[in-house]
């Protein structure tokens, strides 16, 4: 279960990375929940592949990829709250921005997990997306009970949990201060 400051820390970084997608030079195409849902799962697992931790969602196998409860729950806090119209950011979004960037240059480790997403997002954001989830059904997890084998995605069965942050040990994990937690939950309307 997340607690609230890694609730808050995964909004603003959701809404980072629809800021990022949309001022990506190359050419992302259309957006959608699917398409996201798949950059989401491929940022957090190679943050996890590198034992950071800027990431704080449980995401399950789908008949299309990867899925998460929590991605979707916050995408559809965000619409109330009038941050986000579909998959672009409101006025009042845009103020979430600044406060991410103070938190990416905080620190080397949290520099390093925006590097990652940056990375993702130039490397995954192009693709359309049946490609993207092509791309996730591809990758190989070591299941827990067994970790010598590697199991592709796609081999996995529909709706069992494939990542869960929490239970990951990491090296080094995103830092955001009380102090900032606080502003950027006034800035995202809460």
């Amino acid at each position: 279960m997340r607690k609230p400051s890694e609730v808050t820390s995964d909004r603003a970084l959701l809404i980072y990375t629809l800021h990022a997608l949309e001022n990506f030079e190359g050419n992302v195409g259309f957006l959608s929940d699917v398409k996201l849902q798949q950059l989401l799962f491929l940022a957090e697992l190679h943050m996890l592949g590198k034992s950071l931790k800027g990431l704080n969602w449980e995401f399950v196998r789908f008949p299309y990829g990867a899925f998460s409860k929590d991605v979707d729950n916050d995408l559809l806090l965000l619409r109330r709250k009038e941050r986000l119209a579909n998959f672009d950011l409101s006025e009042e979004a845009q103020a979430v921005i600044p406060l991410v960037e103070q938190i990416r240059n905080a620190n080397e480790t949290n520099e390093q997990i925006f590097e990652i997403l940056q990375k993702i997002i130039e490397t995954h954001g192009i693709q359309d997306t049946t490609a993207i989830t092509q791309s996730v059904e591809a990758v190989e997890l070591c299941p827990s009970d067994s970790p010598e084998q590697k199991l592709p995605i796609r081999d996995i069965s529909f709706h069992t949990i494939m990542v869960v942050p929490s239970r990951v040990e990491v090296s080094g994990a995103l830092t955001v201060t009380p102090a900032q937690v606080k502003r950027l939950n006034v800035a995202m309307g809460y």
